[in-house]
């Protein structure tokens, strides 16, 4: 409708006559549009020629609301248009005579008005310090509401004498703080707040009136710029723990590395006349967006977690930068999982801090759109463009945004226009590459300078002002005189049970023999109405007769007794990825379709339900990044479940390798804050190229230090079994890394028996049934090649090598290993035998332990090293396979 003055007269009459013959048969934009035409034609009737001024007006109505925000006064740095030329009103063949004429409108505030008092409610709606940036929503509802709110107060809320009085304290606050650490820690890095210093009283008016509509908890992610001024004044962290950090004086950390001052996390509580308000601030590294999907996994774990509406009591608000959101991929990810079930959260508060460039990049190098809030159109969701330094008007903009948040559950987004006051941070000179921005800057007064000269406009006296900035002024002195280090502990409340420290003692995680036959009934068994396809339906029974009649148990059967076991216990399952609920490989089939109406059905959540816990199986958008950030945020949420994250292939999950480097492996030491997620990641050779056969075990195993995560290989169904239930079952809580198989769920020989699923624990290291004394060597290997050297071994009567399986291959076991050796005499020979490249799998990492271990370097037997994981052609790959055989058992 922007572009209508480009139609051509014969479409527009072709239009008019089907909205004659049915107006529903048109877009609910072009029912307004030709409703304008018939409250002409009515007005006029039988007063001569047709005046087509009221349906120009409504044109006009029309493009304000569609443009409008493209001429507001927002950009703190440029002189705002005072006139517009896509919205003068002869643009409308309307002339300065029409100004005195009053006029019927359709939809609109004032239904009868002059033509200048529509032009003025139009100028100052959209064309202030809000501009609202919404008709591109397709849905009538959520249009209106913006619209009629916004038109009803002409974007300007009227704030209480003490509303204003608490936007300057906050506006103080932010603007003297920077000040303050500017003063007393000369050069340190902070990345300060200064040019967007409205976005303190911006948060702490937005979580008031959360508080005002029953928000319980908002989650908070944000990246560096701003953060401890959000830490100081929204989350009212003690000044003196950061005073602390600035010192270089942390006495209050507890455990690990810890990370620089402006990465950490926070929580706190928040009190309001409404209530208690919990606010959390995600820790985060400093690769921009990535604690986006992060915040999301953590905010559903919550909502999860609550009884009653999860998504109206619990919110996730992420602040982001300008040249951040519009160029990391990862932000769109995000984005993307707003409406979906496995992964929506009620809508997510965006804001962003758009200072105008990136470190040094200016917005025409940075982005290729108008905006940078463009991402966020494809959720068609509403964007508020607000003036830095109007803090009034984004209190308005965060009182719309959190209502239609709360009304629509759906995403927000406000664009604050600002400025850095600094370089990209206090060290960096940013006249060297922004000179004419920076000399606009430099005579820039503050946000609070501004503000103060509007009160004293207004007739707030000098003192009141003057008696804010004092009490501000003391309190910093205050904390840094007489520091006050308070204790944040991250081991509270629902992770006050969990250890931190990993153990080799045995967990038991053995089922009785009965309750796998009760659940393998149940987890097979379908609605009497349901009508599955005939070889699911014969899988199914297969796989409980299995179980019934003690048969040989192959991986589907197991997993899903683990899941089943769990669920049974009250222990929740949350599977997440792409396919996985039939399972990239065809084995699992958690849910199951009806061939005759497409309806599903989840056998594990019926099962759980029943339990009072939770089966979640999702199919994931076709992410990695997003999916396991969002995962791992769940999962640092729910330390009593298991949360699982599935990749397609174990080659792909490198693209969620930030995720991986930043969070899962380093998390606590970085930050103190564990995580049980759990990685599910196909591996195997099968000749199928180098993008379908390796998860790459070497990057796994190179982010392992200090017993922070457990990657296993098991080589049986019951080792499957007993790793997911010890996750959970185990006191401590790590990262569970396991490389699946593909070739081995199907295969014969690798299958386990009920009996191990009862009596069993999880092996670290499975030794060889051969007697040591008749053994001339031990190959030690991992994963499903295990099945080829058995098979290699029967066939050529090797009966003197042993094969010993490590299946877990960290932490590793020494202790194990080592009585596992001893009988076999030190003049055993040692091979580590692989089906991975000789720079990849576990031998780079296992070559010095196990040298350290045995006291000789095992002979390498494996794929030569390599730029690629696997050949492409599946015919050479037969012969390195068979040559690796050959190797193992050669003479």
């Amino acid at each position: 409708m922007s572009s209508i003055d480009n139609v051509s007269p014969q479409w527009l009459e072709n239009q008019y006559l089907l909205y004659k013959e049915d107006p529903q048969q048109l877009p609910e934009e072009w029912r307004t549009f030709f409703r304008g035409f018939d409250l002409a034609l009515e007005q006029f009737e039988g007063e001569g020629p047709r005046d087509n001024k009221p349906a120009a007006i409504q044109t006009m109505i029309r493009r304000y609301r569609d443009i409008g925000y493209q001429h507001a006064c927002v950009d703190p740095l440029t002189p705002c248009e005072l006139d517009h030329p896509l919205l003068r009103i002869d643009r409308f063949e309307l002339e300065e005579a029409d100004l005195q004429r009053t006029f019927a409108t359709d939809k609109f505030i004032l239904p009868r008005a002059t033509l200048k008092e529509i032009v003025d409610v139009l100028k100052q709606t959209y064309c202030r310090s809000l501009g609202l940036e919404y008709m591109h929503i397709p849905i009538p509802e959520e249009r209106e509401w913006i619209q009629e709110k916004a038109e009803a107060s002409r974007s300007r809320e009227q704030f209480s004498r003490e509303e204003k009085l608490a936007i300057m304290r906050k506006l103080q606050q932010a603007t003297k703080f920077e000040s303050f650490l500017h003063r007393k820690f000369v050069g340190q890095k902070r990345f300060s707040l200064e040019g967007a210093e409205s976005v303190i009283p911006l948060l702490d008016h937005l979580i008031s009136k959360a508080a005002e509509q029953s928000v319980e908890q908002v989650v908070i992610g944000m990246a560096h710029r701003g953060r401890l001024n959000v830490l100081a004044n929204i989350f009212e962290k003690p000044l003196g723990n950061i005073f602390a950090e600035f010192s270089d004086n942390e006495t209050y950390q507890i455990v690990g590395e810890g990370d620089v001052k402006y990465h950490k996390g926070y929580s706190s509580y928040r009190n309001f006349p409404d209530g208690q308000l919990h606010i959390s601030l995600a820790s985060n590294p400093s690769h921009l967006e990535v604690v986006d999907p992060v915040v999301e996994g953590k905010a559903r774990a919550r909502q999860d977690r609550t009884e009653g509406d999860g998504e109206q009591v619990i919110m996730p608000l992420l602040i982001h930068g300008d040249a951040a959101f519009a160029g990391q991929g990862l932000v769109t990810e995000t984005l993307n999982l707003s409406q979906l079930p496995g992964y929506k959260t009620g809508g997510t508060l965006h804001i962003i801090i758009n200072n105008q460039i990136g470190f040094t990049t200016l917005p025409e190098d940075a982005r290729s759109t108008a905006y940078p809030t463009d991402a966020a159109k494809m959720l068609n969701a509403p964007i508020f463009h607000v003036h830095g330094d109007d803090p009034e008007a984004l209190a308005q903009a965060a009182s719309m945004a959190l209502e239609f948040r709360q009304r629509f559950r759906k995403d927000v987004v406000i664009d604050v226009i600002c400025y850095r006051r600094y370089g990209h941070n206090e060290g960096d000179e940013p006249f060297f590459t922004q000179p004419l921005m920076y000399e606009k800057i430099k005579n820039h007064p503050p946000t609070a300078e501004i503000y103060k000269s509007q009160l004293l406009l207004e007739g707030f006296s000098a003192d009141e002002l003057k008696k804010i900035e004092d009490e501000v002024d003391q309190a910093l002195d205050d904390a840094l005189e007489n520091p006050v280090c308070a204790l944040h502990e991250i081991f509270m409340k629902q992770w006050s049970h969990i250890s931190r420290k990993y153990s080799f003692d045995s967990v038991a995680t053995g089922v009785a023999e009965e309750t796998l036959k009760q659940l393998a009934v149940e987890m097979t068994t379908l609605p009497d109405d349901f009508t599955p396809h005939r070889k699911i339906s014969a899988l199914l029974k297969k796989r409980e007769s299995l179980v019934t009649e003690n048969g040989d148990l192959d991986w589907g059967t197991a997993e899903a007794l683990a899941f089943a076991t769990l669920v049974n216990e009250k222990t929740s399952v949350r599977l997440s990825g792409q396919d996985s609920r039939r399972g990239t490989f065809n084995h699992r089939h958690a849910t199951v379709y009806d061939i005759k109406t497409g309806g599903d059905y989840t056998a594990l959540a019926s099962i759980a339900a029943k339990a009072g816990s939770r089966f979640d199986v999702f199919n994931s958008m076709l992410s990695e990044a997003a999916v396991l950030g969002f995962d791992y945020g769940y999962s640092v949420e729910t330390p009593d479940d298991l949360t699982i994250w599935e990749a397609q292939f174990g080659d792909f999950a490198n693209g969620a390798q930030v995720v991986i480097d930043q969070f899962i492996a380093s998390s606590q030491a970085k930050w103190d804050r564990p995580s049980g997620i759990t990685m599910f990641l196909p591996h195997g050779y099968e000749g199928q190229g180098p993008e379908h056969s390796s998860a790459r075990i070497e990057r796994y195993l190179q982010l392992c230090a200090e017993k922070n995560m457990l990657v296993v290989n098991p080589s049986t169904p019951a080792q499957m079994f007993h790793a997911l239930r010890r996750q959970v079952r185990a006191p401590y809580r790590k990262p569970l890394i396991v490389f699946t198989p593909k070739a081995l769920l199907r295969h014969p020989v690798c299958v386990s028996q009920v009996s191990d699923l009862v009596d069993g624990h999880f092996q670290e290291i499975i030794p060889d049934i051969l007697e040591p004394a008749n053994c001339r060597r031990i190959l030690f290997c991992s994963g499903k090649l295990y099945y080829d050297l058995l098979q290699k071994r029967s066939d050529g009567g090797h009966d003197d090598v042993a094969i010993v399986r490590i299946e877990q291959l960290y932490p590793l076991h020494n202790e194990l290993l080592s009585s596992i050796v001893a009988p076999y005499g030190k003049d055993v020979e040692y091979f580590w035998v692989q089906e991975e490249i000789g720079n990849g799998g576990a031998w780079d990492h296992l070559r010095p332990r196990l040298r350290e271990l045995l006291g000789k370097e095992p002979v390498y037997v494996g794929r030569k090293r390599s730029p690629s994981t696997a050949v492409g052609s599946h015919h050479k790959h037969k012969i390195e396979q068979q040559d690796i055989l050959d190797k193992a058992f050669a003479e």
